[in-house]
């Protein structure tokens, strides 16, 4: 049974959100402030988190950074705010999605059961490997010249799916489609800021996703 952590302060939208999880099946953990959210997600195994960026005594920007320090599992952002800045922060920061309130509580279910089928994958031992990266998608680990390094949800899935398709020019909405799917909030510069934090995370071998101009990204392993 998938645990999820949702944190929100407004007791009325969290109990909400519980329900239709408890309903979808999910076990949940419950935060109304920054403190208790981290204290909960240290104590326990969790496979998503829900978090509300306003919250008492730790906001919700520094809760996904610290979450972000030590683990990749999904993350996804509400907010009753809808500036293009606040997105981009989040992302930035290691979101994988956005929700502006007010919401359907049923796109939230959707796009948790998206993220959670695509983390919770069972495939065993099955490696790609290019230009000194090796990912294992089983255990969605990601090395780079022997070294593991933490990728979020999101930045795994793109470097999976550009690997995949070496050589060949993946366009922004490909990747949009692929990642996020048709209720993906956001735009082309949301990709940006995750091939941005996704090529600092690969070091010298992030010159490997090479952007091609007014198209979108390649994977190529002769770039180093």
């Amino acid at each position: 049974m998938n645990k999820i952590l949702v944190v929100e302060d407004e007791d009325i939208l969290r109990e909400v959100i519980v329900d239709y999880l408890m309903e979808d099946g999910y076990q949940v953990l419950e935060a109304a402030d920054g403190e208790k959210a981290l204290e909960l997600f240290q104590t326990n195994s969790v496979d998503l988190v829900i978090l509300d960026i306003v919250l008492p005594k730790i906001d919700g920007w520094s809760v996904c950074r610290r979450i972000r320090k030590s683990s990749g599992i999904p993350i996804i952002i509400l907010t009753a705010r809808s500036d293009e800045d606040d997105s981009l922060l989040g992302y930035e920061l290691g979101a994988d999605d956005y929700l502006i309130k007010p919401y359907s509580p049923r796109v939230l279910m959707a796009k948790v059961k998206r993220f959670l089928e695509k983390y919770s994958s069972t495939v065993e031992e099955i490696h790609l490997s290019a230009c000194g990266i090796v990912i294992n998608i089983g255990s969605r680990l990601v090395s780079v010249d022997g070294i593991t390094i933490n990728l979020t949800h999101t930045e795994f899935e793109i470097l999976l799916y550009l690997m995949q398709n070496k050589g060949i020019v993946i366009t922004r909405e490909q990747l949009i489609s692929k990642i996020w799917g048709y209720d993906f909030y956001g735009d082309e510069k949301t990709v940006n800021s995750h091939i941005r934090n996704l090529r600092a995370k690969l070091g010298n071998k992030g010159s490997c996703i090479v952007t091609v101009i007014r198209s979108g990204y390649r994977f190529e392993e002769d770039q180093i």
